[in-house]
């Protein structure tokens, strides 16, 4: 067995378990305070979810290949620890076919509040879903302003983010009644309403009237971002984000050691210093550090400590596909773009209805008949991702992320249910467009479809992510006194060396930045 002797300290004054974007971002702030820092992350190259990378051999296009999209990184963030790193607003929010009256057609959102309205009059035949669209997302986007600010803030009890959101109607809509209830009150549409039910079962496997709220509390995650809710597209893809703040991390003399996984966690409970123990490819170590923050789940937190878990096996829902095209597909709905449609957020199957016969098929333990999904196209945005004469010759990047399937779903077969899955999700696009997606499929260097799919039990596989859920566990409400917990900054554990800098931490969840941030708060006495 090893010792600590390879690294700068004997003692540090915060080790780090996981160099995913939360890690690397506490590591920062931590480094730039001054603190000796220490990240140790199991795989060669630290990321997490948040990486660029090549999948298709030969290929030059570096796809981000798990996490595609950032609303929730703060920009205080950005700008306070210099990152080198930018994103790019989407010209067209979304756009979802439908096929009425044996006519294609569509709604397209974006483009101009006129061209808007015009998709919208087109599909309904009256002006009045629109206004109750803009309404609605009035709503939403005054109770961004007012809470995204709070993530960064020390966590506010119930009743002070209440009286900070100042709306009533918009606390019930958000925290208290089912969001199906207000997708149903609000709009008469059922394409219309499938669209604002989205943000809510972005891998959250709950129904639209589910009582617990799951879906309230990724629907509210989903439009606050930013204090805009919107979701833009990284330039360089997802890698550059983590890139830099491991750049920033490294300048600011923090040290990271790749290739470490952390074994097991030794602390009294006290401030006194907490032991890591970790493995290499040549063995066993450890180092001390008078806290460790863990960027990983409650779940591997408990391992680590050698706890029972607190709370139940969390399951992803979720099919994440990356595909490399030649050239974009055409559309039967020729009043739209293919850069237009794919350049947005592309809805497949996300009829209100639709969604939940997908649910109810899933949860009786069946792959849905309508595999629900949306898609977007990187590349149009952010053409960086592809190499030159990829660029030249019109290549695209396409990545679709399918909904309502939870992991049970591939225990038995997960190869098998895949495929199939994967068949009945491009059949459901391909209803949609003049020319089948394979068509338009590029080829890498071995003669193969550019063309991969994940499941949850492969995320979980390859990023541990328990049970391939992309949040860690159902998301928390951003208040102190939810069944969570949380602590000031919400990343508290019971002992009091350890902090929780993951996505499970209280207000985790996407590429934020947050639980990180609010770990090195915690850490730094604010």
């Amino acid at each position: 067995m090893t010792t600590s002797r390879g690294f700068g300290h004997d003692v540090y004054d915060a080790v780090i378990v996981g160099g995913g974007h939360n890690g690397l971002v506490a590591a920062a702030y931590l480094a730039r305070a001054g603190r000796s820092v220490l990240v140790l992350e199991r795989l060669g190259r630290t990321g997490g979810a948040a990486v660029s990378t090549r999948p298709f051999p030969g290929v030059d296009a570096r796809l981000s290949r798990y996490s595609y999209l950032v609303s929730l990184l703060p920009a205080k963030i950005v700008r306070e620890l210099g990152l080198d790193f930018e994103v790019r607003r989407r010209t067209v929010s979304s756009y979802t076919p439908v096929e009425r009256a044996g006519r294609p057609g569509g709604l397209l959102v974006g483009g101009g509040e006129a061209r808007t309205r015009e998709s919208f009059a087109r599909l309904t035949g009256s002006e009045r879903e629109y206004e109750n669209w803009r309404a609605f997302y009035g709503t939403t986007g005054r109770a961004a302003e007012r809470l995204f600010p709070t993530l960064t803030e020390p966590l506010p009890t119930r009743a002070e983010l209440r009286t900070r959101l100042d709306d009533e109607a918009a606390w019930r809509m958000l925290f208290e009644e089912p969001i199906g209830r207000a997708v149903e009150r609000e709009f008469a549409d059922d394409l219309v309403r499938g669209v604002v039910l989205t943000d809510a079962l972005i891998g959250t496997f709950a129904d639209a009237h589910d009582p617990g709220l799951a879906q309230n509390r990724c629907f509210l995650y989903h439009v606050i971002g930013g204090g805009t809710g919107d979701w833009d597209v990284p330039v360089g893809g997802m890698g550059a984000l983590t890139d830099a703040l491991a750049a920033s991390a490294l300048a600011a003399g923090a040290e990271i050691a790749t290739g470490h996984e952390a074994l097991r966690i030794d602390t009294d409970g006290t401030t006194a210093p907490a032991e890591v123990t970790f493995r290499t490819a040549t063995g066993e170590g450890r180092v001390a550090g008078r806290v460790v923050l863990v960027n990983a789940s409650p779940r591997a937190l408990a391992e680590l400590l050698g706890e029972e878990p607190a709370q139940p096996a969390p399951e992803g829902a979720q099919l994440k596909v990356n595909m490399l095209l030649r050239r974009l597909p055409r559309l039967r709905d020729t009043s739209v773009d293919p850069r237009e449609a794919f350049g947005g957020t592309f809805h497949i199957a996300e009829g209100y209805e639709q969604l939940a016969r997908a649910h109810a098929e899933a949860a009786a333990g069946e792959l849905p008949s309508v595999p629900p999904s949306e898609i977007y196209c990187h590349s149009l945005t952010d053409p960086t991702i592809l190499g030159p004469e990829l660029a030249e010759q019109g290549y695209q990047t396409l990545t679709l992320f399918g909904l309502h399937t939870p992991a049970r779903l591939f225990e038995k077969d997960n190869q098998g249910a895949r495929e199939v899955l994967l068949a009945a999700t491009l059949a459901q696009l391909d209803a949609h467009l003049a020319e089948p997606l394979t068509d338009c499929l590029a080829f890498d260097a071995d003669g193969r479809p550019c063309i991969e799919a994940k499941t949850p039990l492969d995320l979980e596989r390859e990023l541990r992510l328990p049970g391939g859920h992309i949040f860690h566990g159902d998301l928390s409400w951003p208040y102190s006194d939810s069944v969570e917990g949380g602590g000031r900054w919400g990343v508290e554990t019971a002992h009091r060396s350890v902090l929780l800098c993951g996505a499970g931490a209280v207000r985790g969840g996407g590429v934020s930045g947050v639980p990180g941030h609010n770990a090195a708060m915690a850490v730094l006495g604010h």
